[in-house]
């Protein structure tokens, strides 16, 4: 919203906070959002093998797959996808809280499709944790780190 985009978001957490697979649809347009619902996402972000089977079948052909490779060892990924396996999990630990690992995919999100901006993504973090300064700061790290990590993977 920071970029003047529509944005929409739609979390799923029924029987899934007893072990499942948690899932949350995030649109981002230069248009007006009909619908929060996507059937067949044009990127997938996954953090655990289980994600990984349950909705990598829903990625769009050509989509973009970004998965947390501490985690996903042995991925059984299909041939008709873009794909990142990015260390998040490692990557968080020296961060020093492996709850970053989320960011730190987010960081490769943002190198790898420049669909957000870095300062706005940081402003938006700021402005919802606005009295937490330790864990935005620990937050932006672990952006940076995915940036890093694509960009040197990259070049």
């Amino acid at each position: 919203m920071l970029e003047n985009k529509e944005v929409t978001w739609f979390p799923s957490y029924g029987g899934e906070m007893r072990g499942g697979t948690a899932n949350c649809t995030v649109i981002v347009s230069d248009e007006l959002i009909a619908s929060p619902i996507v059937k067949n996402p044009d990127i997938l972000v996954v953090m655990n093998d289980q994600s990984l089977r349950k909705f990598q079948p829903q990625l769009r052909k050509m989509g973009i797959l970004i998965f947390d490779s501490s985690l996903i060892k042995n991925p059984e990924l299909r041939a008709d996808i873009e794909f990142v396996g990015v260390p998040a999990t490692e990557f968080s630990k020296t961060i020093g809280n492996t709850k970053s690992a989320n960011m730190v995919l987010l960081g490769t999100l943002i190198a790898k499709t420049k669909l957000l901006k870095e300062q706005s993504t940081f402003e938006a973090l700021e402005d919802s944790m606005d009295s937490r300064e330790e864990i935005v700061a620990m937050n932006k790290r672990a952006i940076r780190e995915g940036i890093r990590f694509f960009e040197d993977k990259k070049g």
